[in-house]
């Protein structure tokens, strides 16, 4: 993490410096929504995102991708990234003074959004050009706000989550609702509680953080250096606390959600963890999870955020992202998206905006069997900090409990 702040540095400076290099940009003042699915349609193009999940996969490969090409002649093309990788990846295209983006569409947000801002790597303002932008529910923070961050027409909210745990009911008939009695159950299931070390175990540790803090809104703003090494002091003594009675005693973290998944699924683990409060649904009509498995929110509640979707500074193909944007925002597929039995990925759109028609079949949408109504646990959602908190947790983490 420290090396790439340090490329960062060294990127900004770099690229201050070609601006006077750089092609003309688009100049989405001349295009009207017309012009732009003229312009935007049989192109192949590319979108980079998480590659994760099957049943994400799947939605993306056989129902999306099929659907641009006979809509609108695009050839998707899906590749694996995320991340760091993104940022690492289109920070090199900057510095070499590259014409164009190996990558034209991205799935982001957080500290990634906050990165790829702070390098300019990002095309914008372009999302008040989509006719389905309408309908989306840009005044619920949740989903207006990216960490905090005014996302500014630099990318589109694409679906909204809420991080649960993951336990089997069968073996744990009171899950842990507080700090306290987490630490209890942890020392008396030695083994069998961990979390990740990427996205999601951050998610995990900042809930963890606003707890000891006393709630969301005492980190609430802008990063704050004394406010973190005040209750981040606390949060790693409360870790250490844990760590001996954790999965290989702390010494190790899993590297994903799906090896915690699969921990959880050969009853190595008590719990798992997902920042999709649906995702246990699917899960248990895969196979992998058994029926007993049940999601909650404890007390201490849990981080709901979005996620979005971004168009490279240099990509060659920015009309035909936008067109696929449009789609992937449309009342029809994000209401496919919504099925616990496709992905279960909460909605980004105001229903209330939608026609009657489309009201009733959001509001019609199959129940959950073994995670929570939405509305159950969201009294217990929990804000996302400004992205330096996760950079920073994700760095000291490494220092006070790995190393």
């Amino acid at each position: 993490m420290k090396n790439l702040l340090v490329l960062f540095a060294s990127s900004l400076l770099f690229i201050s410096c070609q601006s006077s290099s750089e092609t003309k940009p688009l100049n989405l003042d001349d295009y009207t929504w017309k012009d732009i699915k003229a312009e935007g349609q049989a192109q192949e193009m590319t979108m980079m995102m998480w590659k994760g999940d099957p049943k994400i996969n799947a939605y993306m490969q056989q129902y999306i991708k099929p659907k641009l090409l006979k809509k609108h002649n695009i050839n998707l093309t899906i590749v694996d990234g995320q991340g760091n990788y993104i940022v690492q990846m289109l920070m090199a295209e900057l510095q070499a003074g590259a014409n164009t983006s190996e990558i034209d569409l991205m799935w982001i947000n957080g500290e990634t959004f906050y990165q790829l801002r702070q390098i300019d790597a990002l095309f914008g303002p372009w999302t008040s050009k989509l006719p389905n932008a309408s309908n989306i529910d840009f005044e619920n923070p949740f989903i207006g706000k990216d960490f905090q961050q005014a996302i500014d027409g630099y990318e589109m909210p694409w679906g909204n989550v809420q991080m649960t745990l993951i336990y089997n009911q069968d073996k744990i008939q009171q899950p842990p609702q507080t700090r306290a009695e987490l630490l209890s159950f942890v020392k008396e299931h030695p083994g069998r509680f961990t979390w990740n070390n990427h996205f999601t175990g951050l998610t995990f540790m900042k809930a963890l953080l606003m707890n000891i803090a006393g709630g969301a809104e005492v980190l609430k703003g802008e990063f704050n250096e004394d406010l973190y090494a005040k209750y981040s002091d606390e949060l790693w003594i409360y870790l250490n606390q844990l760590k001996p009675y954790l999965w290989r005693q702390g010494e190790v973290f899993p590297e994903n959600v799906a090896q915690m998944h699969q921990l959880f699924a050969n009853g190595e683990l008590l719990f798992t963890m997902s920042n999709n409060d649906a995702e246990v649904d699917n899960k248990v009509e895969e196979g992998l999870f058994q029926k007993s498995s049940r999601a909650y929110v404890p007390e201490f509640g849990s981080i709901q955020n979005s996620h979005y979707l971004g168009i490279s500074k240099l990509s060659k193909k920015k009309l035909s992202a936008m067109l696929v944007v449009n789609e992937l925002i449309s009342e029809e597929n994000q209401l496919e998206k919504m099925k616990p039995s496709v992905w279960g990925d909460g909605t980004v759109l105001q229903v209330s905006k939608l026609d009657s028609v489309f009201q009733k079949k959001f509001n019609s949408i199959a129940q959950r069997h073994y995670a929570p109504p939405r509305e159950d646990i969201q009294q217990k959602a929990l804000p996302e900090l400004a992205p330096e908190y996760m950079i920073r947790l994700a760095e000291d983490f490494k220092k006070n409990l790995i190393d």
